[in-house]
């Protein structure tokens, strides 16, 4: 702990004191040339010879003062127009040798999209004029949430010691969503960049990534980002990742992508430390589909990396998976924009269009070959998609679909893509999962829908999906996300501290408990310290049951839920008190009730609307005024009995954001 608090004031005065030293450089260095050409300019309206030797004498003075500094700046300048130039040669061929394929891996928001940026800007990829924030995401979404969606790919051209290389960079998200997306980019790179903040030190999703690398037999660099940050802590953060991953950071990278520091060093290491690909452009054709989209005018523009053999333009090829086959119209390679090539050989990533028309003859995964000379076998990793999405018709809301996502951020994201892109106005509903029914006759039955749920004499047990999820707090949290953990219902499983302040908690918990608002509790609870990876593990029986809303006694399917047992009454008491607020009075008593099959659990009921029959018996007998009232309640009862209340749209919607508040 110590040598932790120690380490960092002094590696940050270093890097202070660093850089106040290179603005006085720097400014030492304008003021003498701007001092120079002041002066020549000053002594020009004066006679020459004197104008002369004066600039003789200050060109010598100079020359002894600052020789060196004049070199150093020369230097400096070339070696940008050598990286200009060569960003501008980029669709020169190399050797095999000289190709480097890789991809930046790290937590959300650890600062992967700038060193993006960096990369590109430093190898004279993209002019400055042309440079932005966050270059390669090219959605609206991605810049206003500061987050990376949707993978891209970009090639550099980087000259080390005097010799071209090629630089093939995969963007890929960060989120646990879009693991599979990661996974596909990782197996078509050699290496990857492990970027970690160095204020936060590792995070749960960074541990998930760099899993998939590993898996994937990749050269990990580690890479300490944002270290001019005032809580940055290197010492730490590499102490961290050797005892957490298991990587040596005797080599780790310090580097600050927004400040420019230690982009060199990046550009260096992945030269010498990431393996080049395997030099098979003699075998058969194949190549890895990582990312596709649909171009109105095109078709489906495919993204791929060439593992074996060469496909030119022109060529006919065979998607492996989807059997579909279809003629190279275009080839080309992303820099980052779409560049036209003749040819790609083994290692070079690029794009292909075909003029494919469906996104489902070229999904991503599938293995690329020639119609004519087919590849004897497709490269492994893929996986069917499995479709999520049926039409349904709801009382309440009409017609509409039941899609599935990966997760809450990839259900946010499609929902404003659609409103945004298409102009649709959404109502979504609370997330659901399926659930498995086992029914008295040995059938089993998957349920997505409470109304398709058997009823309670035919079914046996009730199974729910569970999934692992890792934790990964500051110590001075664990106790407030434990309790959160132990209300969602979660099993404990493990805890262990992985260094002195962090530590690592593993629950199993049912997914309808994580679904909601679970991960906004976790930010909210751990001061937004706290972060969570999760995994699928299997169905776990559940004490489950059907909670019903009668309106008036009829029963309204579109706002029954399936809760655990132990939950019933409270969600059922949430759900009929929201109800009475929002449902207008009507000219008869409504009773809203919350049942479990027959049996009422909450219940709460709307008076009528009153016509006042006495204001006309200003006197007169107790009797008059007893008829007057029994004849109204007889009227009432008739009402009642054949009267319908509607449910207004905002009630609906209401209880839909109140069920994913409470569920």
């Amino acid at each position: 702990m110590a040598t932790t608090n120690f380490c960092r004031p002094k590696f940050i005065h270093q890097y202070q004191n660093a850089k106040i030293q290179q603005q006085q450089q720097n400014h030492r260095n304008c003021f003498h040339f701007d001092t120079n050409f002041y002066f020549s300019n000053h002594l020009k309206s004066k006679g020459s010879g004197g104008a002369q030797s004066v600039r003789r004498r200050q060109r010598q003075r100079q020359r002894q003062r600052c020789g060196s500094l004049r070199v150093h700046c020369q230097t400096a300048a070339t070696d940008i127009e050598v990286t200009a130039r060569a960003g501008k040669d980029r669709l020169l061929k190399v050797p095999i040798s000289n190709i480097r394929n890789f991809c930046i891996i790290a937590h959300i928001d650890h600062g992967k999209s700038t060193l993006a940026d960096k990369l590109l800007q430093m190898t004279g990829t993209v002019e400055s004029r042309d440079m932005k924030e966050q270059f390669l995401d090219n959605m609206d979404l991605e810049r206003e949430r500061g987050i990376t969606i949707k993978l891209q790919a970009a090639r550099m051209r980087f000259i080390y010691e005097n010799e071209p290389y090629c630089l093939n960079l995969i963007d890929t998200p960060g989120h646990v969503d879009f693991s599979y997306e990661v996974s596909r980019s990782l197996a078509a790179c050699e290496g990857a960049l492990l970027v970690v903040d160095a204020s936060q030190g590792v995070e749960a999703q960074t541990l998930a990534n760099v899993y998939l690398a590993l898996e994937n037999n990749l050269e990990i660099i580690p890479v300490l980002n944002k270290i001019d940050l005032p809580g940055a802590e290197p010492s730490r953060v590499c102490q961290e990742i050797e005892e957490i991953v298991g990587l040596d950071c005797s080599n780790a990278i310090y580097a600050s992508a927004k400040e420019g520091i230690g982009i060199t060093e990046i550009l260096n290491a992945i030269v010498q430390r990431i393996p080049p690909p395997r030099d098979t452009a003699g075998r058969p054709l194949r190549a890895l589909i990582f990312d596709s989209y649909y171009d109105p005018y095109r078709g489906v523009i495919v993204y791929f990396r060439v593992i074996d053999g060469t496909i030119k333009k022109g060529d006919r090829v065979l998607f492996m998976a989807s059997g579909k086959d279809y003629y190279a119209d275009e080839l080309g390679v992303l820099s980052p924009n779409q560049l036209q090539v003749d040819q790609l050989y083994a290692g070079e990533v690029g794009f292909l269009s075909a003029s494919i028309r469906s996104v489902a003859d070229a999904r991503v995964g599938d293995t690329i070959t020639h119609f004519n000379r087919k590849a004897e076998q497709s490269l492994p990793g893929y996986k069917e998609a499995t479709p999520m999405f049926e039409p349904e018709t709801s009382s309440a809301m009409g017609f509409g679909f039941r899609c599935g996502f990966l997760g809450l951020l990839h259900m946010e994201i499609v929902q404003e893509r659609l409103e945004r892109e298409y102009s649709l106005s959404l109502i979504t509903t609370a997330p659901s999962v399926v659930y498995r029914v086992n029914c008295i006759d040995g059938e089993t039955v998957e349920c997505s829908n409470p109304s398709l749920l058997p009823e309670p004499g035919k079914r046996r047990s009730i199974e729910e999906p569970f999934v692992k999820i890792e934790l990964l707090t500051p110590k001075d949290y664990i106790g407030s996300l434990m309790e959160l953990a132990q209300d969602r219902r979660g099993i404990f499983k493990e805890m262990k501290y992985i260094t002195e302040n962090r530590a690592s908690i593993i629950y199993e918990l049912p997914l309808a408990e994580m679904v909601g608002d679970f991960f906004d509790q976790l930010k909210s609870r751990s001061k937004g310290y706290a972060s969570m990876e999760y995994s699928f593990i299997g169905y776990t029986e559940s004490d489950l049951i059907k909670l019903d809303i009668l309106i008036n006694g009829d029963r309204v399917e579109p706002l029954a839920t399936i809760v655990h047992k132990d939950k019933a009454y409270s969600v059922g008491r949430a759900l009929t008190q929201k109800l009475k607020e929002l449902i207008p009075r009507q000219m008869f008593k409504v009773p809203i009730q919350a049942t479990i099959g027959s049996k009422v659990i909450a219940s709460e009921a709307i008076s009528a609307i009153r016509k006042d029959v006495l204001a006309k018996c200003y006197g007169g007998d107790i009797s008059r005024k007893k008829k007057l009232l029994k004849k109204q309640a007889e009227g009432k009862k008739r009402m009642k009995a054949i009267g319908k209340v509607d449910v207004p749209q905002e009630a609906f919607m209401a209880v839909l954001k109140l069920e994913k508040e409470v569920l």
